[in-house]
């Protein structure tokens, strides 16, 4: 039992290492890079309790930029072991609920600390090959961000458990934060390995027990992440992880009565599709389950005729094709002004073609390949169907080839139609559109751009002149969730830019914030009288 309050250790960002040549970390990581490449292949279980569970089934995982090298395989799980995993919650929950808040903190803070030493390398080489992320992207996704999600949430726990009401003479009012009454079920993306722990961690550090499904082609480093929990010390059946298709995990999650929570980062038509489910079903559950959601992106930039070519150029560079494109952040249409148009098309287009495209474990690749097959085809599609349009030139890339790994070089199209195909439909892959508008037409600009896509993840605006940033920041206010000024419109970091947008593109909750927590607790008002009063009578009646 808890005899006193205690300050954890205050959270600061991870620094970023730079894998600069020559460097010691640098020759760590591909070190380790190259043992997980060269080990036999290895056989991801899922983790239901106690128990690592294989079935006869496996399907498996590969490097996108090496489709034929085969890492391993993880073992596909049927109804029967969802059923098992949250089973093996439920039974966790009552102990894990009950550990003092400062035990479970010590937990997480030790995951932390855990990845950013002997864990950093491993947690980092399974995402650079399950993802194929270049060693900068896997630093500040799997390392950088990870570590600052358990610390800074644990601050972020005891601000809220800090937050108290006031009390009158006479009696004390208090206010308990319990967890959820049943189990959250967290599903996970492939794109970001910090996302994937996160969306499970932050229940469970608020004394929530989770049932995880990750996507397919993040199981790589699925595992590792579960080998940090394990650890660091989260006890057995507290984060379970199930690897199974979708509908045989939401037939099971959705119909029992003990689930309190969906956790999820993906597709908005997924989403949309498993809260009609959740609705459908609302009659069975014990509470009103919380829904909290990151989904899809069409994000933008626009620069008005002040900005200055060069910085336009770097933000449209960087941020549509850093981690080619997969991220829900990335800028995906851009809004640029006649005036500064030749410009920056000349730097942009340098910038672009001295991009090089390749494996992750050569450094000099800034671009790497999308996540699997599937992703390829669709991308690869867009980029054929603007070949075809008379509205649509491409300016960079245009090429793929997957003879090898899923390659899509750099894709620019500029069009003369705002509501092109490429202009409105999330893509999620290496293909950024470009519609140049009358410099004169900023105000009228900014509609367009708010009413064309029904996505309102982020966004950014380059300018020199302070009335139009207002103007934009005004007359933009819902089209972002996080809205950048004078810079690329990804790059959130956990405790300075907290993510997440509205529309369609989620539940607006705030990774890597006091809110996102918040959701996953359900207060208690309690209010104690000392001399309770001994007559029914009020002073009125006299």
């Amino acid at each position: 039992m808890s005899n006193a309050f205690f300050n954890v250790p205050k959270a600061i960002n991870e620094p970023i290492k730079g894998y600069a040549p020559g460097s010691a970390e640098r020759t760590s990581l591909l070190k380790k890079y190259a043992e997980l490449y060269n080990q036999e292949a290895i056989d991801v279980p899922m983790y239901i309790g106690s128990e690592e569970v294989r079935t006869a089934t496996k399907k498996a995982l590969t490097a996108p930029h090496d489709h034929k090298k085969v890492l391993g395989h993880f073992n596909v799980g049927e109804a029967k072991h969802v059923e098992q995993a949250i089973n093996a919650a439920l039974a966790a929950k009552k102990d894990w609920a009950n550990l003092p808040w400062e035990e479970r903190a010590a937990i997480f803070l030790k995951a932390a600390d855990l990845l950013a030493g002997p864990f950093r390398d491993k947690m980092n080489a399974a995402t650079m090959l399950a993802q194929s992320k270049n060693v900068f992207q896997t630093e500040i996704d799997a390392a950088c961000e990870l570590i600052d999600f358990f610390r800074f949430n644990v601050q972020y726990m005891t601000q809220i458990y800090k937050e108290q009401p006031e009390s009158l003479p006479g009696i004390w009012n208090r206010l308990e934060y319990r967890p959820l009454e049943g189990f959250v079920f967290a599903i996970t993306p492939f794109n970001f390995t910090s996302i994937a722990a996160n969306l499970c961690a932050a229940p469970a550090m608020m004394g929530n027990v989770v049932v995880w499904k990750p996507a397919d082609s993040q199981i790589y480093s699925a595992q590792v992440i579960m080998e940090l929990f394990k650890a660091a010390g989260v006890p057995d059946g507290v984060i379970n992880m199930v690897t199974v298709d979708g509908p045989v995990a939401g037939d099971v999650v959705f119909q029992h009565k003990a689930f309190a929570g969906l956790h999820f980062t993906g597709s908005t038509g997924v989403f949309r599709h498993l809260w009609k489910e959740i609705g459908t079903n609302l009659d069975k559950y014990r509470t009103y389950p919380r829904i909290v959601g990151e989904t899809g992106g069409k994000d933008f930039i626009i620069a008005h005729k002040s900005a200055v070519p060069a910085e336009v150029a770097t933000a449209m560079s960087r941020g549509a094709f850093e981690f080619q494109g997969q991220k829900c952040s990335a800028a995906s249409r851009a809004y640029i002004p006649s005036n500064i148009w030749p410009e920056v098309k000349r730097i942009f287009v340098e910038q672009v073609n001295s991009f090089e495209v390749g494996t992750p474990d050569d450094t000099s690749n800034f671009v790497n390949a999308v996540i699997d097959a599937k992703a390829f085809d669709k991308i690869s599609g867009y980029i054929d169907y603007c070949k075809t349009q008379d509205d649509a030139e491409i300016i960079t890339g245009g090429t793929y080839d997957n003879s090898k790994g899923y390659f899509i070089d750099p894709t620019t199209i500029v069009t003369t139609n705002p509501k092109f195909r490429t202009m409105v439909e999330e893509i999620f892959g290496p293909v950024l559109t470009i519609y140049v508008y009358d410099a004169e037409q900023f105000e009228e600009t900014l509609d367009l751009l708010d009413e064309t896509s029904e996505y309102a993840l982020t966004g950014s605006i380059l300018s020199q002149d302070r009335y139009a940033i207002n103007l934009a920041t005004r007359k933009l206010e819902h089209a972002a969730g996080n809205f950048y000024i004078n810079d690329k419109p990804t790059g959130a970091v956990v405790g300075q830019q907290p993510f997440g947008g509205a529309r369609g593109s989620g539940t607006n909750d705030k990774a890597g914030a006091m809110m996102n927590l918040l959701r996953w607790t359900s207060a208690r008002t309690i209010k104690e009288t000392f001399v309770p009063p001994t007559d029914y009578k009020y002073p009125f009646l006299g």
